[in-house]
C-alpha cells in the first residue's frame, strides 16, 4: 500500500525520464484493493481498539469491503467529468477476487485455508448486495474497469503458519473476521500480511502458482474477460513467477520504480524498472509517476493532495510520460465512516474538472488500455 511520498520536484522529474514517451496527454488512474475486506465493520474496529490492537492507519480504520452507495456515488463523480474523446472519467480497479473462509478455517481447526469468491462475501455485509452488478455496470459504461491484483490480498501462507502457532494478535483478528495487522499486541511487529506474493522461503513459490492461476480463472469467471494487467499487492513478487502470469495471459505488469523482490530468508534484490521496459517473456512494465491519497494520514493533515498530484501529472506531461495515477479504494469507503467517503469523493472531483480545465485535450485511460498502446507502438 503506497501513500506517497514528499520528494523534490527535481526527483519528480528525474524519476520521468526513463522509459516510453508520448506527446499525448494521458491520464490512467489506478485504484488498488477492490473486492478486499480490510476491517470488516466499524463494531469490530471498536472492539479490537477496546482488547488493546493499535490501529492507527487510515486503512484498518477506513477499508472494507465496498458498498453499492461507495460504487454508485463514485460512479457518479466519474461520469460527472468527460475527456477529450467525449467519454466519462475511467478508472482501473485493481481487484483481488477472494477472501478467507472464516467459517470453514475455523471449523477445520486452522489445518487448512479456505477461500470463497467476493460476491459470496458480500452476502455477509449489509449494503452490499448489488456490487456485483454494479462492477458489470462499471465495465459496460467504462467507469470503473477491473484488473487483477491477486487472488486474495493476503499472504496466505504466512497468515496461516501464525494462526497454526496460536499467535494472541493474529487469533484475536481473526475472531473478528479481520486477517491483517501491522502491529500486533504488546508492541509486537507482525510481518507483511497483506503483501500476497511475498515469500518466507523458496518453498512457498509453488503455492502462489496455484494462487495466480486459481485467480485469474476466477478473475475471468466474475468478469467476463481474462485480465492482460497485473499489480500484485503490496509490491514484493518473486520473478520467477513472471513465466506462470505470462502464460495464464498477463501483458502489462505494474510494479514500482523499484521493484523488491523476496528471494526467502529475509533477503530481498532491487531492480530498476520504467514504463515500457519489457522482460525476458516479453511482458511491459507500466510504473506509476503521480499520487492521489486524499485520505492517507500519514501525510500531514494539511497536506493538499489535489495541487501536488496536479504538479505530478504536470512534470508527467513536460516529460512526455503518461500520468499514471496511484489512488487506492480506502479513499472512497462510507461504511465505516461516511466523512471519509465524503472528502476523497470531493477532492477526486476537483482534482478531474481541474486536470480537464489545464489539459482540455487529456484522454483518460485505462491501464490495459495504456498497455496496448505502448506495446502496438513497440511492435
Amino acid at each position: 500500500m503506497y501513500t506517497g511520498t514528499k520528494k523534490s520536484e527535481l526527483q519528480v522529474y528525474l524519476s520521468n525520464i526513463p522509459g516510453w514517451r508520448t506527446k499525448r496527454k494521458i491520464v490512467v488512474i489506478e485504484s488498488d484493493d477492490w473486492g478486499s475486506v480490510y476491517m470488516p465493520d466499524k463494531k469490530s474496529l471498536e472492539a479490537l481498539k477496546t482488547k488493546g490492537v493499535p490501529l492507527t492507519t487510515h486503512y484498518v480504520n477506513n477499508d472494507t469491503l465496498e458498498s453499492n452507495e461507495d460504487m454508485e456515488m463514485l460512479f457518479d463523480v466519474l461520469r460527472n467529468h468527460k475527456d477529450a474523446t467525449g467519454r466519462a472519467v475511467v478508472m482501473t480497479g485493481v481487484n483481488v477476487v477472494a477472501n478467507p473462509d472464516f467459517e470453514k478455517i475455523s471449523a477445520n481447526g486452522f489445518t487448512k485455508y479456505e477461500y470463497e469468491l467476493f460476491t459470496e462475501t458480500a452476502k455477509h455485509f449489509p449494503g452490499c448486495d448489488r456490487i456485483y452488478d454494479l462492477w458489470q455496470q462499471g465495465i459496460r459504461e467504462r467507469l470503473l474497469v477491473p484488473v487483477f491484483h491477486g487472488r486474495e490480498h493476503l499472504n496466505v501462507q504466512r497468515w496461516m503458519r501464525l494462526l497454526q502457532k496460536e499467535n494472541e494478535t493474529v487469533r484475536l483478528a481473526f475472531e473478528y473476521g479481520m486477517s491483517a495487522l501491522s502491529k500486533g499486541l504488546h508492541d509486537e511487529r507482525l510481518p507483511d500480511l497483506r503483501a500476497a506474493f511475498d515469500i518466507d522461503t523458496p518453498n512457498d513459490l509453488p503455492y502462489l502458482h496455484a494462487v495466480i492461476i486459481t485467480g485469474m480463472n476466477a478473475f475471468e469467471k466474475l468478469f467476463g474477460y481474462r485480465s492482460s494487467f497485473f499489480i500484485p499487492t503490496n509490491g514484493p513478487f518473486n520473478n520467477s513467477l513472471e513465466e506462470i502470469t505470462a502464460s495464464e495471459g498477463v501483458k502489462y505488469i505494474g510494479t514500482g520504480k523499484i521493484q523488491s523482490e523476496p528471494l526467502g530468508d529475509g533477503k530481498y534484490k532491487k531492480h530498476f524498472r520504467y514504463i515500457g521496459k519489457c522482460n525476458k517473456h516479453g511482458q511491459i512494465y507500466l510504473t506509476r509517476n503521480c499520487f492521489f491519497e486524499p485520505n492517507s494520514w500519514e501525510q500531514a493533515r494539511d497536506w493538499d493532495w489535489v495541487s501536488a498530484c496536479l504538479k505530478e501529472i504536470d512534470i508527467a506531461f513536460h516529460c512526455h510520460k503518461p500520468a499514471t495515477i496511484s489512488s487506492h479504494r480506502v479513499n472512497y469507503m462510507g461504511t465505516i465512516h461516511s466523512e471519509n467517503r465524503a472528502n476523497g469523493l470531493k477532492k477526486l472531483d476537483i482534482l478531474l474538472s481541474e486536470i480537464i480545465k489545464r489539459w482540455p485535450e487529456v484522454e483518460f485511460m485505462t491501464s490495459m488500455e495504456l498497455g496496448d498502446l505502448i506495446a502496438k507502438r513497440k511492435a
